[in-house]
């Protein structure tokens, strides 16, 4: 796996394949970000890519909230989908996650057609703050989501409406239905489980 492509699946592995975001501003909550983070990052990514192709035995690499945020803000703006801006991701502990963005409605509402006063997305337009938090499991280089809850603009929605936003936005040529919420993806590069143990921290176990 190239060092691109490996960089763009860990980034959805911790985030949750690429959309499980929401809301853009920056919170209390949510810590500082700078460049120099930003290159840790970069370079975690390539010891995982090294260790991948040459490494015997286990590994373990730390990354912090911090990082993966400060790639996002700093080196991988421009690789978040047209109508996904300010993505953040929390790592809360305990498996948990938490990921927002704030993400333009308006080509889910063509895709998917609302059907009627009672459906969300006849009610949803525009660019909008989205969120969602859940539980990352992963073992023997597979991993699961299990989405808690989330909403747009602050209001819950139902797991339906996110899934309708995570298939628009995560189309591919060669899978043009985009990614499901349920289904298990595989981790890349030997990965075998990333640990969400204690909030701020997320380690990548090889």
């Amino acid at each position: 796996m190239s060092h691109s492509a490996l960089r763009s699946t860990l980034i959805v592995s911790l985030l949750v394949a690429l959309l499980a975001f929401a809301a853009g501003r920056t919170t209390a909550g949510d810590v500082p970000l700078s460049k120099r983070d930003a290159e840790r990052f970069q370079q975690k990514v390539l010891l995982i890519n090294k260790y991948a192709l040459t490494g015997t035995g286990p590994a373990r690499t730390a990354v912090t909230e911090s990082e993966v945020n400060s790639y996002l803000a700093f080196v991988a703006r421009d690789q978040m989908p047209d109508g996904v801006v300010d993505p953040y991701v929390s790592i809360l502990g305990t498996g948990r996650l938490s990921a927002r963005a704030v993400v333009d409605l308006d080509g889910v509402r063509r895709q998917h057609a609302p059907g009627g006063w009672l459906d969300p997305m006849s009610y949803l337009t525009g660019r909008l703050p989205v969120s969602a938090t859940g539980v990352l499991s992963t073992n023997n280089g597979v991993a699961r989501f299990q989405l808690e809850s989330a909403q747009v603009s602050g209001i819950p929605i139902p797991k339906t409406v996110l899934q309708q936003v995570l298939s628009y936005y995560s189309r591919t040529a060669s899978n043009p239905q985009g990614l499901n919420l349920d289904d298990p993806f595989p981790l890349p590069a030997r990965i075998r489980e990333i640990q969400v143990v204690r909030p701020g921290e997320a380690i990548v176990v090889q």
